[in-house]
């Protein structure tokens, strides 16, 4: 099974943005960025890429699936 891993705390800070300005930027409640910040989510392509335009990092590098050993 893979790991999720969400980077996009660090990004988020990097922009000074708070959990709630993100949420509105993307269209989603402030919860929904916590849960995706705790790794509790997995986001849907669409909101994967408007939450990768708004703190200007790349899909890839926010969020990341490993393989489990």
């Amino acid at each position: 099974m893979a790991e999720f891993i969400c980077n996009l705390k660090r990004y988020r800070q990097l922009k000074c943005l708070t959990q709630e300005q993100l949420a509105k930027m993307v269209g989603v409640r402030r919860e929904t960025i916590m849960r995706l910040e705790a790794g509790k989510y997995n986001p849907s392509l669409k909101l994967a890429i408007d939450i990768s335009k708004a703190v200007e990092t790349p899909i890839e590098t926010l969020f990341v699936f490993e393989e489990s050993k």
